[in-house]
């Protein structure tokens, strides 16, 4: 059976792994494509010194998830997001997001960073075992806080299932948060289906070299 993991995403991630020094050649080296390699946003998150392994590993799958790595200029309002909000950059709502305002680049990387961190804070409170988790564990778990947020993981059979210390099955439960609201209906979302599947392989198959398995 093939990767659940985007082509996108497994090149860009395995272009962070090289260009933050998380990890170097073999599987990795493989992986990137030079595209991947030249990714502004990419070479952004890997060398920011104020962030995380785990977090440059959630801020690279959001930018796929939520954009396909485009980053949008002005907000829009994401008719298929709770309440329809108002967002722009790679999947931001909230403060800081301003009617008519055009966001650069560097505008919406703060914007991120600055979400991401807090979802890192986060995820670590509630998650037992933190500190013994792989960065892409690590990662799927920020991006899980980031999209769905703090107070679902808390009530989460996967939160119950990585406090338990059964990880596989906590990374399990990542393709059951499929659905959104779509005209008052809880609908099986195609890009929320792809996104737990996706992070299901990463958080149980995909391991830095040298770190804890």
């Amino acid at each position: 059976m093939g990767s659940k993991v985007p082509q996108w995403l497994a090149s860009r991630l395995a272009a962070l792994v090289i260009g933050a020094g998380i990890a170097a050649g073999g599987y990795w080296a493989t992986q990137a494509t030079d595209e991947a390699l030249r990714d502004e946003y990419v070479q952004a998150v890997a060398t920011d010194p104020a962030t995380s392994a785990a977090v440059k590993v959630a801020m690279v799958m959001g930018s796929y998830y939520e954009s396909s790595g485009k980053h949008i200029g002005t907000p829009y309002v994401d008719k298929l997001g709770k309440g329809q909000p108002l967002t722009v950059c790679n999947g931001i709502t909230g403060e800081g997001v301003v009617a008519g305002r055009w966001y650069s680049p560097s505008d919406c990387y703060l914007l991120e960073r600055r979400r991401y961190l807090q979802a890192e804070r986060e995820a670590q409170a509630l998650l037992t075992y933190w500190r013994g988790y792989d960065p892409f564990v690590q990662g799927t778990f920020i991006d899980f806080v980031h999209n769905k947020g703090a107070a679902n993981l808390e009530a989460s059979t996967m939160r119950a299932k990585a406090n338990a210390g059964d990880l596989e099955g906590a990374c399990r439960q990542n393709p059951r948060w499929n659905r959104g609201t779509v005209r008052g209906v809880s609908t099986v979302l195609p890009g929320l289906q792809l996104r737990g599947d996706s992070n299901d392989e990463i958080c149980r198959e995909w391991r830095v070299a040298g770190g804890p398995t």
